[in-house]
């Protein structure tokens, strides 16, 4: 039977969870920001390092618990440290690689796929319980990553094809982003459980150091400036460190289900903060998108019987 503490530290972790999700959703609108004035993968390297950096002298100086995060468990600590790597460095690369900001904002639709993904990966992996409707869910959530690319005008199978053909890897690598990021919440739960604490702040420096790998090949021009900096350090310390660090706990510590169930509403508030942030004029089948990919995960999660202790 759980002891108080760890009955009470439920609420606090699932609150984090919650946390993040609204940190997150300002991720698209401020990486595509930095992609136009120093280049995605520049702007990511700097983010990743800076915070992995300021995570790690946290854990040393304050907790005193660095040296702790290596004895966690190797599952964990290798297994889920690169399914974080790879989440960023393909989201990342995704808002690089897009031909315009609409472009990014149809890649961020996709890459909150992971709501719903998280929900389905749980029945495999957490042994979750789920009822007949949850297929349904999921295809909804998959029809509006399929809506998203479409251009105004252009709805049909044969015009989603094309698009797709015309600029495959930006939403491919949006793709994976999704995946890896269920993937990770849910092995961190099976792995990591209740320990205490977590190891976000490697994982961050370890990201860090691969995107900078990545600029190394794939040299990027920059335009440095006072916003620029700003966003960096905004990235850094919110979206990223702080984000990150909570979402860990969540999933490790706090109700997945509902946690992962709130986190459905993520499509529809990163779209208004960077259609609003970047002022671009979407056409309604962003929205439409966002809806189905929200309805979809709302289904998944009311379909849910029971999470596994």
């Amino acid at each position: 039977m759980p002891n108080s503490d760890s009955q009470g530290s439920r609420p606090a972790a699932t609150a984090m969870g919650v946390v993040a999700i609204v940190l997150w959703s300002t991720t698209i609108a401020f990486s595509r920001s930095l992609a136009e004035e120093v280049g995605a993968i520049r702007a990511g390297a700097c983010i990743y390092l800076l915070g992995g950096v300021l995570g790690c002298l946290y854990e040393a100086l304050v907790r005193r618990r660095f040296v702790r995060m290596f004895r966690l468990p190797r599952p964990y600590l290798v297994g889920c440290g690169l399914l974080f790597v790879i989440y960023t460095v393909s989201l990342y690369l995704a808002i690089a690689m897009s031909s315009s900001r609409q472009q990014a904002i149809e890649v961020g639709i996709i890459n909150y796929l992971w709501p719903g993904l998280t929900l389905v990966l749980a029945v495999p992996i957490l042994h979750t319980k789920v009822r007949a409707a949850f297929p349904v869910g999921v295809v909804l959530a998959l029809a509006g990553a399929a809506m998203a690319p479409l251009r105004l005008g252009d709805y049909s199978p044969a015009a989603l094809v094309e698009n797709l053909r015309a600029s495959p890897l930006p939403y491919a690598l949006a793709m994976v982003a999704a995946v890896t990021w269920a993937l990770y919440s849910n092995l961190s739960r099976r792995w990591g459980g209740r320990m205490e604490g977590g190891a976000v702040p490697l994982f961050v420096l370890a990201t860090g150091f691969a995107m900078a790998g990545v600029h190394l090949a794939f040299p990027e021009p920059a335009a440095w400036t006072g916003r620029a900096a700003a966003e960096i350090i905004y990235m850094a310390a919110l979206p990223t460190l702080l984000a990150y660090a909570f979402w860990d706990a969540a999933m490790r510590r706090g109700n997945v289900v509902l946690v992962a169930a709130i986190s459905y509403l993520t499509p529809l508030l990163s779209t208004a903060i960077s259609v609003a942030y970047l002022s671009v004029a979407p056409g309604w089948n962003l929205w439409v998108a966002c809806a189905l990919v929200v309805a979809g995960a709302f289904i998944c999660q009311r379909s849910v019987v029971k999470q596994a202790a």
